[in-house]
């Protein structure tokens, strides 16, 4: 029995050198493949088109993207994640295959992969057997989860593994993640879903009920990213944004301001600071120590919004830092992992068995 054992884990070994071993970061709104070895491989929107009569996939990702808001009644556009968590199974597992095989064939790899996923911090058990179920139905050969702020914090090259209290604040698409780390473990945490599209759906309604012209989530992305802003300033910039007219179903035209915007994302941004201040007032005094020494990292796409850190670091009375590169540090630090997985075994949530008998 001990020599089968020895020997299976040697077979698995071998399998580990020469299988593709993939971290990826499943977002609401993007998702990034890492290839160990590699680096990162895709970036893509987290967006597929199924055609509903065939039931097959039309396009993933970018593709995918462009047809939003302009397919036929026989095409679906469809976004599998809602929260940070997976809505659809079906289609999350189509681009899931899809993903992994476009990676395996650039490869030219034979070895179904070992696969390290993101997830949000504190989802429920059938949330994780979700993320890796899909996983696995996607071709994966073992399947680990780790949480978002995690790999954050792992990406953006703070200690989490010694006794020191670190602090991060992950905005993505669907979620916002609040972790404080020390010992490879979450002190407390906070899991918000208030994020990048929570932010699109209210310049959707703003601009509704101010403007009385209905418009599209892209023209509202669009809005936010040209100009989302949280601090007034003396420049004022405006965008063009076209929709139908509520009153009489036609097209119109409206020019939107960033003063616009900022109006339709501030209720939101304040309870993003009010529950950073809930996570702070739990957290215990000697790790609170350390944060207001090393200060709060901002990372996720909400990180590059104009004007949020020096807003929190003004409400918050703690320096706040937005970590290099924050659209890319949870899939940085995914691939940290994933290279030296034996290593981080004691961040992963979910994992089936040893990790030894997996490799």
């Amino acid at each position: 029995m001990v020599e089968m054992s020895f020997l299976g884990k040697q077979v698995n070994r071998l399998f580990a050198l020469v299988s593709t071993d993939i971290a990826i970061d499943l977002g609401t709104a993007n998702t990034l493949v890492y290839v160990k070895g590699r680096g990162i491989m895709l970036n893509e929107p987290t967006i597929v088109a199924i055609n509903k009569k065939t039931g097959q996939l039309v396009a993933v990702g970018a593709e995918a993207k462009t047809m939003q808001g302009r397919t036929p009644e026989h095409i679906d556009v469809v976004r599998p994640l809602v929260d940070g968590v997976i809505s659809d199974f079906e289609v999350a597992e189509e681009m899931l295959s899809y993903l992994i095989n476009k990676v395996r064939s650039e490869m030219r790899s034979l070895v179904a992969p070992r696969m390290l996923i993101g997830v949000p911090s504190g989802i429920t058990n059938v949330e994780m057997r979700a993320a890796r179920d899909a996983a696995k139905n996607a071709g994966a050969r073992a399947v680990f989860l780790i949480e978002e702020p995690v790999a954050a914090a792992i990406g953006a090259k703070l200690p989490i593994n010694k006794a020191i209290g670190s602090m991060i604040i992950d905005i993505g698409g669907g979620t916002t993640d609040i972790a404080v780390l020390s010992l490879n473990g979450l002190v407390v945490s906070r899991n918000l879903r208030v994020a990048g599209d929570h932010l699109n759906a209210s310049i959707v309604t703003y601009i509704r009920d101010q403007f009385k012209v209905h418009v599209g989530e892209k023209t509202a992305e669009d809005a936010k990213i040209a100009l989302a802003s949280i601090v007034h300033d003396d420049t004022s910039k405006e965008l063009v944004a076209r929709g139908r007219d509520v009153v009489t179903g036609l097209p119109r035209e409206v020019v939107i301001t960033d003063s616009d915007v900022r109006d339709a994302v501030s209720g939101h941004v304040d309870t993003i600071v009010e529950t950073v201040k809930s996570v702070l007032e739990t957290t215990p005094p000697e790790v609170l120590a350390d944060i207001m020494q090393r200060g709060i990292h901002l990372s996720g796409g909400g990180a590059l919004i104009p004007g949020l850190a020096p807003l929190l670091e003004d409400a918050l009375k703690v320096p706040v830092i937005v970590v290099p590169d924050p659209l890319r540090a949870v899939i940085r630090g995914a691939g940290i992992v994933i290279e030296n997985i034996d290593e981080y075994e004691e961040v992963l949530i979910d994992h089936e068995g040893d990790i030894a008998t997996n490799l």
